[in-house]
């Protein structure tokens, strides 16, 4: 049985942000559309207290490494038209046999 991972890490900046509240608001949001309309998991995992960046995880699972990178490919279309001052991206995609 195959199964594979795609981890992701997301550096979002917020350019319109004036405090924390209003960048919460927004990584709230975008948060939320990352769960429901693509179905990965998504954590906040750095930056929590700048009002203008934020560290995003994104994991998800597939059955094949092409449904991995097309998942992830699809958080990054996502992004491009969420997030049009730009964000990094840095990816990987791994078997489980690779990580045992």
């Amino acid at each position: 049985m195959a199964a594979f991972a795609g981890l992701v890490l997301l550096d979002l900046h917020f350019p319109e942000a004036a405090s924390l509240k209003g960048k919460r608001k927004e990584l709230q949001s975008i948060k939320a559309q990352l769960r429901t309309r693509l179905g990965v998991a998504v954590s906040e995992v750095g930056h929590q207290d700048l009002w203008q960046r934020a560290t995003l995880a994104v994991a998800v699972t597939a059955g094949s490494q092409g449904e991995a990178v097309e998942a992830i490919e699809r958080v990054e279309r996502y992004l491009d038209v969420r997030c049009p001052q730009g964000f990094r991206i840095e990816r990987a995609v791994v078997s489980f046999q690779e990580v045992l």
